[in-house]
């Protein structure tokens, strides 16, 4: 026989592109199939209750699902009734050339026979089980991903940067597939057809499917399926007791018997015989064949289909339409003393008037459309400091975003945001960023230095030499004990930090008062180092000045870190 190449369809387990084919071209690919499949095998299969889809896969033929569902049956018909042969063109097989049957009732006996297939369960036949526990059946795939596409509708999802298709499948139904295709190897292997043609390899139920819908999903969602951060997922699973094998349990129920009788027995199912012997996996057949225990099995089961796949129920489908998360970047600016950043709670009694996270985030989220957010900043300043200069970096992590935000939008977020009536907080360069935005936050802020303004006040009268002393000072070691106001939830430890430079600012009629410029390595308490937290802190303005020092206001001035600095 010769193995020609077939319209819309896969050989050698390749892929390629395809167009549904219209109804008066199905009778033709389906002739053409019959005359490459070997008819014997195909009936063996179908009669066991393996879909047509399955059949094409194991033969190395799969293509696109055939858009009419009665064409299809009337086929089947034809091989389960044994009308084929080799050669024979499916006019003059009982099925008419507008798609008719002969034979209605041997369609009808198929669908009987054959409704769930005993491989793929149901999935390339497009049935399943929903949220509801209601059994859905689609006549064909175009029917399947108009459902797909409402459930994207439903949820809001835009996809302009396309899609990418998910789909999960129980592991119980390659093992059966593999059971199957060892049986085949052992029935039929000496045939030249199957030495000629048999593959190693064959597309799985998972990638057939794809092949199947995605043409659809395409046309329905107006975008290309390729890489993306929006995701269709599909995720296929057992009922309870779903992969259960009747031929199977009931040939454990035999063994089980043998074992206070004969050490081999013989129970008829059909046409098939089923031999048992004493092996410890017999009794494990019911919850699901695996390839360790096939070999052993295929021993002592004649060689038919039936005993491997029985009658199985249809898999549950659960749909998930979501986006990767998608990151937003910037600096924020802080202008109040009693705004923290991230919400505060106490007793269940709020500190501060506001937070930097609700401010910006919820904006944020509302516009995406999400789900929920994670706010990232690059380290954090007390609730009493405002944060000014050229702001700290952040980021805004929005989960299952429904618009994908453009650079227009982007800037009307920021506009949303800077045009609070109360003007409690800002921010300044928003950008769209990938992941990889986090990861370069996350690196410069243990490198990242920062610079603060801090209102101090000392026990005697500022003099020149004080500004000299401070101002001489260039890249000081200090060591910081945990500071007291936060032993409650920091480690006990000490720490060694870098203060790079300082420099005094006077402050016109007061000789007590004056502005300290700093900048110092990140995660440096500043607070203590002006007043050296009783001791804590070595050394500390009040021991280089030689007197009490206590900081009243601070301001951080700049953080000097390269993202998020520049549009």
């Amino acid at each position: 026989m010769v193995n020609e190449a077939v319209d819309c369809t896969i050989n050698n387990g390749e892929q390629a592109e395809y167009s549904v084919p219209s109804p008066s071209d199905e009778i033709r690919i389906l002739n053409d199939l019959m005359r490459l499949l070997p008819p014997v095998a195909v009936k063996d299969l179908l009669s066991s209750g393996v879909c047509f889809q399955c059949i094409l896969r194991l033969f190395g033929k799969y293509g696109p699902r055939f858009s009419n569902s009665f064409h299809l049956l009337s086929w089947l018909a034809t091989f389960v009734d044994g009308q084929t042969s080799s050669g024979e063109c499916m006019e003059n097989d009982g099925l008419s050339k507008n798609g008719g049957s002969s034979d209605p009732s041997s369609s009808q006996r198929l669908i009987d026979e054959a409704d769930i297939c005993g491989i793929c369960c149901g999935i390339l036949q497009c049935n399943y089980i929903d949220d509801n526990k209601t059994l859905i059946k689609h006549n064909c795939t175009s029917d399947f991903a108009v459902s797909i596409g409402e459930v994207v509708k439903q949820e809001g999802h835009q996809a302009p940067d396309g899609f990418s298709l998910e789909v999960s499948i129980p592991p119980i139904i390659r093992e059966t597939e593999n059971a199957v295709r060892l049986l085949m190897k052992r029935k039929y292997g000496s045939d030249v057809w199957f030495q000629e043609n048999l593959l190693p390899e064959i597309i799985s139920v998972k990638e057939a499917l794809k092949l199947s819908i995605t043409n659809h999903l395409e046309k329905l969602l107006g975008v290309k399926c390729c890489p993306s951060s929006f995701r269709i997922c599909m995720t296929y699973t057992c009922l309870e007791g779903h992969m259960k094998n009747e031929n199977n349990m009931e040939t454990t129920k035999a063994y089980k018997r043998s074992k206070k009788g004969s050490d081999n027995m013989e129970e008829k199912d059909g046409d098939s015989v089923v031999r048992i012997k004493e092996h410890p996996n017999l009794a494990t057949i019911e919850g699901g064949l695996t390839m360790g225990k096939c070999s052993e099995i295929l021993q002592d089961i004649s060689l038919s289909f039936k005993p491997l796949l029985g009658k199985v129920s249809p898999c549950c489908l659960a749909f998930l339409c979501y986006r990767m998360p998608i990151y937003i970047g910037g600096r924020y600016l802080k202008y109040s003393r009693n705004v923290s950043q991230t919400r505060w709670i106490i007793d269940d009694e709020r500190m501060g008037e506001a937070s930097v996270e609700e401010i910006i985030c919820n904006t944020i989220l509302l516009m995406c459309q999400g789900d929920n957010y994670k706010f990232h900043a690059a380290g954090r300043e007390d609730i009493d400091v405002r944060m000014l200069g050229s702001g700290r970096p952040f980021l805004v992590e929005i989960q299952n975003a429904r618009l994908l935000p453009s650079e227009a939008f982007v800037k009307e977020m920021e506009g949303k945001i800077n045009n609070f009536e109360n003007k409690l907080v800002m921010v300044k360069n928003l950008k769209v960023v990938d992941s990889q935005g986090w990861t370069l936050m996350r690196e410069g802020e243990a490198e990242k230095q920062k610079q603060y303004a801090a209102l101090v006040w000392i026990s005697r009268s500022l003099e020149d030499e004080d500004l000299f002393t401070i101002s001489s000072l260039k890249d000081v070691k200090i060591i910081q004990r945990t500071p007291v106001r936060v032993l409650h939830r920091r480690s006990p430890l000490d720490r060694e930090k870098i203060i790079h430079w300082m420099n005094i600012e006077k402050i016109s009629g007061s000789s007590q008062y004056f502005v300290l410029h700093l900048c110092t390595q990140a995660g440096t308490y500043i607070k203590e180092f002006v007043h050296g937290d009783l001791g804590r802190t070595h050394p500390s303005i009040g021991t280089i000045l030689g007197c009490r020092a206590e900081i009243h206001q601070l301001d951080v001035t700049d953080v000097k870190m390269d993202c998020f600095s520049t549009n």
